[in-house]
């Protein structure tokens, strides 16, 4: 049985198998086993059977046979007769799979394509009566020949459009109208096909756009579909006219541009939809745009100036009466047209400007000039695009200038606007800041003085206006000397800089807090390197003339934290400031407060929270050195680069030390937080005879003993850092052994004072975050929740666990493991719940503060992977009279409800009235608890199923009725929010 025949068998019944015979056929034809020849007469009785689905799937069999073979398999000869065999056999179907495989080749040629496309014209009637999938077919075979031979398809002439007309006329399927505009595009690349409507309407609009002959029949068509009521509809449209007038030619676009212009004007005078209104500008933008192609002139008769003429007019019209809000559309429209090209600025500019002007001058009202200036503003934001767009300046064209001849009017009425307007109009001060700003922005258009006054301006507004109003035009002065600062830092470095450092005073008691605004702003001012140089050098001299007179510290903080501000701003690492830095700050600063805690020197830097903004900075410097450098600094982490001068003796292995010497803990733990990884070099110098387990022994003895909470969170970050960041074999066995019986690694005898409890956990925390022995240390501070003594402690301690610190963190070298909360919290949550249902009265407290202290600190995707776990024990928690525990439970809950409503839904005649005495008494609960048991009450409707609610409706919304007159006033909005939530559940849905 020959091939043909076994594949006629198989076809319907055996597709794998009329595949496998298929690429058998192929594989002779190859190996030269078989001849086409051979192929094609063996289809003889069958390409001629009556029936005419053995005719097609005859023809099928040599499609399929061509597709499988290789590229260079066939002669050209060969391709030429195959081509013209199933160009005859086209209408019994199953040809085109062949086709498309010959027209791939290189030997098929212009007139193969010719010949292809003229039966497919001639069998078109037949054709277009076959499935979709076969349309689909035809469709694709003639994007292929449009795509590989359009050159001999165009020769064709009239017969090709005509042709093509009548393949493609009456399709109405998605898929093959895409493949329809792809061709009519004439695109040189294949599109993804696809049945999305945004690809079916981008395709489309191309098409449209594509020729200027389009344009009698697109225009007016579109017009009338801005008729249309549906936004989407209108939005296709302006985007369509947008596409159309880039690509139609000017002559077109120009006689149109008039009629589209008043069709236009309506969507943004008359704005229903800011989008639509958007899209109008694009397309006004557009016109414009082309029109101004390749225009160098100003005068009058050009398509350009005709088309800009009349919205001119009208836009002066609509001046005329400014408090009729058409002043904000109009400056859009202005702006919109002028940013398309300078000579359309300089139309603009001519035509509206002066009787703007004569508008403003006749105008009493401030409202009105108000508008009347936004207006401006908007023309000068559109001449700031042009002058920064690569390749334009409005100050080297050939054209003049648009606005030159406007500038020292413009400069003064803007001036007096900003100095001259009352302080309480606000937004017209704004405006005019804006504008002056503007005029700054533009390259080459004011003088270096004429921008120098208006720095001072700007410095008057910051030094002199009340900063605790509203605010706003301070903060506009301070965000446009920004601005400034990245055009002319010099201008800023001679007149601002002087003028603010003057206001600063050279000391300051702690009454005084004037110097703060002065200090934000300076801050916010120092954006450019140059600039923020300049700051740190002076705020530095600041402070020491004010460390010289023992200044108040809240000066000193306030000098600090700005030189804080703007060096965390920089990449330090890379600063060639960064040794002047390190010398000036971190040694200079730290020896000074190390002496000072002795006695002789500025006390203030004895200051616990001077300490710790000095000590933040003094990390930040130290984190930017290279490793070699942070290695000698690790050994100044407790000598403070004293250099044993006298009379500083670092506070380890001492005792009864002052409080004032102590603090200097403070910033021994920045130090060692900055070095990072270097810190082991503090430890590994044998003849110091200081070890690291010595070390830790040593700071858990000053933890301990230590009364005063701020040291103690500082040595116990210490504590902390340094197992951390050790390596496991040489800290691990010590660290446990201190957990176990901190007293006797501290050699303390134990006492109703020593409290070693946050030794153990910040100890646990180290290890944890990077998951060393997690089991033994849970088991140990799990323990600790029943102890009678030490529960309650440690009940707290846990919040410490898997809580963000500022100083144990990957930037300072700390090893935190990416799963780290994940791990701890689902061990600690499953234990807690099975040790809270043994556990004796008086320690069930204690299990749910640990659990509270947890899911502070944890994301809800974590918490919710333990959710059945934890709704029992967060229920009863609302029991307890502990405030925070409180308040962290309900949001907690609040996540849940969002997350998992369905894990609460069993719970709601339990939650309910938990939640409505947690909100209703001022007396008893905190603020915070009554707003979040609020916020918790409104997340259920919409959250959880309504008859599971509705039972518990008139019991909400009576019990918040309490809440409504509660004395904070974010508390009462949320009682009006969470009541106005149940009064709607059960109600019927309006757009039903």
């Amino acid at each position: 049985m020959s091939d043909i025949q076994q594949y006629l068998l198989k076809a319907d019944s055996d597709q794998a198998g009329a595949e496998q015979l298929v690429k058998k056929s192929a594989e002779k034809l190859e190996s030269k086993e078989l001849s086409l020849i051979e192929v094609v007469q063996s289809l003889g009785e069958f390409i001629n059977d009556e029936d005419p689905s053995i005719r097609s799937k005859a023809v099928t069999y040599l499609s399929q046979v061509i597709s499988a073979l290789p590229d260079a398999t066939l002669s050209r000869q060969q391709v030429q007769v195959l081509c013209q065999f199933l160009c005859d056999r086209l209408e019994d179907g199953g040809a085109l799979g062949g086709l498309r495989k010959l027209q791939s080749l290189g030997r098929f040629n212009q007139e193969m394509a010719i010949m292809a496309f003229r039966a497919l014209v001639e069998h078109f009637q037949d054709l277009m009566l076959r499935p979709h999938s076969q349309r689909l077919q035809i469709l694709e075979l003639l994007n292929d020949l449009m795509f590989k031979h359009r050159a001999a398809l165009k020769s064709l002439g009239d017969e090709a459009i005509v042709g093509i007309t009548d393949l493609v006329s009456g399709e109405k399927d998605p898929r093959s109208l895409m493949i329809i505009f792809s061709f009519l595009r004439v695109v040189t690349v294949e599109w993804s096909i696809g049945s999305h409507a945004e690809d079916l309407k981008t395709r489309l609009r191309d098409c449209v756009s594509a020729s200027s002959l389009f344009a009698p029949f697109a225009f007016p068509q579109l017009i009338e579909k801005l008729d249309s009521t549906s936004p989407n509809v209108k939005k296709d449209v302006l985007q369509t006219i947008g596409a159309c007038v880039s690509s139609y030619s000017l002559s077109v676009v120009s006689n149109y541009s008039a009629t589209l212009w008043d069709s236009l004007k309506y969507e943004i005078l008359n704005v229903q939809e800011e989008e639509l209104a958007e899209e109008a500008l694009v397309a006004l933008q557009a016109i414009a745009t082309r029109l101004s192609k390749g225009l160098t002139s100003t005068n009058q008769t050009t398509h350009l100036a005709r088309y800009i003429r009349p919205i001119t007019t009208e836009c002066n019209e609509q001046l005329r009466e400014p408090q009729h809000k058409q002043a904000k559309p109009v400056g859009q429209i202005l702006s919109a047209l002028a940013t398309s090209s300078t000579v359309a600025l300089y139309l603009i500019v001519r035509a509206v400007v002066p009787p703007l002007m004569t508008l403003y001058q006749d105008s009493g009202n401030i409202a009105d000039q108000r508008a009347l200036l936004e207006v401006l503003v908007q023309l000068y934001n559109a001449a700031v695009a042009l002058d920064q767009t690569p390749g334009t300046s409005l100050s080297s064209t050939d054209i003049e200038h648009p606005l030159a001849s406007f500038k020292d009017r413009f400069l003064d009425l803007f001036s007096q606007a900003l100095m001259g307007t009352p302080a309480e109009e606000v937004s017209s001060r704004v405006v005019a800041l804006t504008g002056l700003l503007r005029l700054c922005q533009l390259r080459n258009y004011l003088r270096n003085n004429e921008i120098g006054m208006i720095v001072q301006y700007l410095d008057e507004i910051i030094l002199t206006e009340d900063p605790a109003g509203r605010g706003e035009v301070r903060n506009e002065a301070i965000q446009a000397l920004v601005d400034l600062s990245k055009l002319k830092p010099d201008l800023i470095l001679e007149i601002t800089f002087p003028a603010f450092m003057a206001r600063l005073p050279d000391q300051s008691t702690d009454e005084q807090t004037n110097y703060i605004t002065t200090l934000e702003a300076l801050a916010r001012l120092s954006v450019e390197r140059s600039t923020s140089d300049t700051l740190i050098r002076r705020l530095l001299s600041k402070l020491e003339g004010v460390l010289q007179t023992d200044g108040s510290a809240s000066y000193v903080q306030a000098l600090l934290s700005t030189i804080d501000f703007v060096l965390s701003r920089r990449n330090l690492s890379e600063d060639p400031n960064l040794s002047s830095y390190h010398e000036k700050i971190v040694v200079a600063l730290v020896r000074r407060a190390a002496l000072a805690s002795f006695g002789p020197g500025p006390q203030v830097l004895t200051d616990a929270l001077t300490l710790e903004i000095l000590g933040r900075l003094v990390g930040k410097i130290i984190g930017a050195r290279d490793e070699h450098l942070r290695r000698s600094i690790a050994l100044e982490t407790y000598t403070l680069f004293t250099e044993e001068e006298a009379p500083f003796v670092p506070v380890l292995y001492r005792h009864h030390v002052p409080e004032k010497q102590r603090l200097t803990m403070i910033l021994s733990a920045w130090v060692l937080a900055g070095v990072g990884t270097a810190a082991a070099t503090l430890y590994a110098l044998p003849h110091d005879g200081v070890d690291l387990e010595k070390l830790i022994d040593e700071l858990t003895r000053l933890a301990v003993e230590e009364t005063v909470p701020t040291i103690r969170q500082y040595i116990l970050r210490q504590i902390a850092l340094l197992v951390n960041r050790a390596s496991p074999s040489d800290v691990d066995a010590a660290a446990l052994s201190i957990m176990q019986d901190p007293l006797r690694a501290a050699q303390l005898d134990a006492g109703p004072a020593m409290d070693a409890t946050p030794v153990v956990f910040w100890i646990a925390k180290a290890m944890l975050l990077r998951l060393s022995s997690i089991q033994e240390i849970l088991d140990r501070v799990l323990s600790l929740l029943s102890d009678g003594r030490r529960g309650s402690a440690s009940a707290r301690g846990f919040g410490t666990l898997l809580a963000s610190d500022e100083l144990v963190s990957k930037t300072h070298g700390a090893v935190i493991r990416l799963l780290s909360k994940q791990r701890v919290f689902g061990i600690c949550s499953s234990r807690i719940a099975t040790e809270f249902r043994v556990a004796k009265a008086p320690a069930k407290p204690n299990y749910l503060v640990a659990l509270s202290g947890l899911l502070k600190h944890v994301p809800t995707d974590i918490m919710m992977m333990e959710i059945d776990t934890l709704i029992p024990l967060l229920l009863q928690s609302l029991d307890l009279p502990d405030q925070e525990l409180k308040a962290a439970t309900i949001e907690s809950l609040v996540g849940i409800s969002q997350e998992s409503p369905g894990a609460i839904e069993g719970h709601m005649s339990m939650l309910v009235g938990r939640l409505l005495q947690a909100a209703a008494d001022p007396q008893e609960n905190m603020v915070r608890v009554r707003y979040n048991a609020l916020r918790c009450l409104q997340v259920f409707p919409g959250r959880i199923k309504e008859n599971v609610l509705l039972p518990f409706r008139a019991a909400v919304v009576r019990g918040i009725l309490p809440a409504l007159d509660d004395p904070k006033r974010h508390v009462r909005k949320a009682a009006v929010d969470c009541r106005a939530a149940w009064l709607n559940i059960g109600e019927p849905d309006t757009e039903d």
